[in-house]
């Protein structure tokens, strides 16, 4: 993946938190990307959003910077880093909304064949109570994503 890319302002030691400026016609904007674990200690989630000054992250607000696949590229990069350094982790992540999970679902289309040389990547769907975990495959619709470096 030779995406365009911003350069990040602050990388935690532990590899927990990224942060970048987005930079476009609406100025410079801070955002961060966070992992954190969930119950299973073999997973974390990935989430991204703004910034705020209080130390809160939005992950709902539309930015409108023109940036969009430059910053996706930016976290991808936060992601690769992660799993680097963590490789027996798993990442799960799905957007704020249906449309932003959708996105994400066309950005790993459109570089499944080099991702799927380095990852597993499986897709999330739920189903009433059940949830269920499938390899990846693009035009199928997905709830979320599970991404681990192949070992």
């Amino acid at each position: 993946m030779q995406y365009e890319r911003y350069d990040f302002t602050y990388m935690a030691d532990d590899g927990l938190e990224y942060i970048f400026k987005s930079n476009g016609p609406n100025g410079e904007i801070d955002l961060i990307v966070q992992f954190t674990e969930t119950r299973n200690p073999k997973v974390f989630n990935l989430s991204f959003g703004n910034l705020l000054a209080n130390g809160d992250v939005d992950d709902m607000v539309k930015n409108k910077n023109q940036d969009r696949n430059k910053v996706l590229a930016t976290v991808a990069m936060a992601a690769i880093d992660f799993l680097s350094k963590y490789p027996e982790i798993a990442l799960t992540f799905s957007g704020s909304t249906k449309a932003r999970t959708r996105l994400y679902r066309m950005a790993i289309t459109a570089n499944l064949e080099s991702l799927r040389e380095d990852f597993d990547l499986r897709g999330l769907t739920n189903y009433r109570d059940y949830k269920f975990i499938k390899i990846f495959s693009a035009g199928v619709n997905y709830d979320g994503f599970l991404i681990q470096k192949k070992l």
